[in-house]
């Protein structure tokens, strides 16, 4: 952040990337590394006169600081805009502005589509993650002489240090089984809220290093044999994925949406979430309409009053953001089992695999 504009806005106290007192407040200050040499750069090379800059829900707030900050270093004449639709991930890239725009800034994610227009800047914490990796070392994972074998995977912003991380555990004796999912998935031992295929290794025991429980709940829905041992360094806390409560949740939804007689299914134009050949194959029943909808949300799908609704775009909304809907909200192999098509215990956790 330039001098100029740190003083202009935040207390003198304030790092660049402190989350504190913008209510994100994190236990631990955390840095994020904006890459703007590399945006000035790239804006002279192509001679650009208008940049978009896109970023994920939780660092909206920091948007205009770093717009002011590309701003100050930008020949005169540069415009900068901003998305403000949601993003949650690289597949929810804002098409609109990226036709608008000479060089299209995408912050928070690791690149799921190669285009040169897009600059993917995945926001790299420089949070110290091995203090919470001895926590769960020493409080969760089963020893070395125990069991050796452990998975590995983290999220973007934690992947500058995913080296570190494994040579870390073969340290301590561990062997660490890592690998690249598909091609979803830009780096060795990533993982997405949708996409969990790195975490297919040979081991009963999986490290998940990273802020939250929304990454790895759903990798432990995905891998229900194996435990998984959230080390999150942001929040300085040490836990074990545990999907009962989830589980239950999906149960009551598809029970209630047996009794439905009339379904909506959802089919995302976000460029990175749609799923045409299965909304159109569940549509081909009388008893199903396809509804075509960017953002999904309960209001939305109020108006229409079916019974029951399949979602085939982001997983993560159905089961994250499934309660707060009126009517059941399913994931397409919930719904087959709702309509009988499948046995219950045949559920299992949705996911998006290779792009679009």
């Amino acid at each position: 952040m330039s001098q100029e504009s740190s003083e202009r806005t935040d207390p003198p106290d304030r790092r660049e990337g402190d989350l504190t007192r913008t209510g994100m407040a994190l236990k631990h200050d955390r840095e994020w590394d904006y890459e703007l040499d590399r945006i000035v750069a790239e804006v002279d090379e192509r001679g650009a006169e208008t940049v978009g800059l896109q970023f994920p829900e939780g660092l909206k707030r920091r948007g205009p600081r770093v717009a002011d900050d590309l701003r100050a270093e930008l020949p005169d004449g540069v415009t900068v805009m901003m998305s403000g639709q949601p993003c949650y991930g690289a597949c929810d890239l804002d098409t609109d502005l990226l036709r608008r725009t000479d060089v299209f800034v995408h912050f928070g994610h690791s690149p799921m589509k190669e285009s040169e227009k897009i600059i993917y800047v995945p926001l790299f914490s420089n949070v110290d993650v091995f203090p919470i990796m001895e926590r769960a070392a020493t409080e969760e994972l089963a020893p070395a002489e125990d069991d050796p074998d452990v998975g590995l995977v983290t999220t973007a912003q934690h992947m500058n240090k995913f080296d570190e991380m494994r040579a870390w555990l073969e340290d301590r004796g561990y062997t660490v089984h890592v690998r690249k999912g598909d091609d979803r998935l830009t780096h060795e031992g990533q993982v997405l809220g949708c996409n969990y295929a790195s975490a297919d290794v040979d081991a009963e025991q999986i490290l998940y290093v990273g802020g939250g429980k929304f990454h790895p709940l759903g990798l432990a829905m995905e891998h229900p044999d194996t435990q998984v041992v959230i080390a999150d360094p942001v929040n300085n806390a040490v836990s074990v994925a545990d999907t009962e409560q989830f589980m239950k949740q999906r149960y009551a939804a598809v029970h209630k949406a047996m009794d439905a007689e009339e379904w909506g299914v959802i089919f995302c134009t976000k460029i990175g979430q749609g799923r045409w050949d299965q909304a159109r194959e569940i549509v081909e029943n009388d008893d199903a309409y396809l509804i075509t909808m960017d953002e999904i949300t309960p209001d939305r799908l109020t108006n229409f009053g079916l019974d029951a609704y399949v979602n085939t775009g982001c997983p993560r909304i159905t089961t994250d953001d499934g309660p707060q809907f009126k009517q059941p909200m399913l994931t397409p192999q919930e719904y087959r089992i709702a309509v009988g098509e499948e046995p219950l215990e045949a559920l299992e956790f949705d996911t998006f695999h290779g792009t679009w």
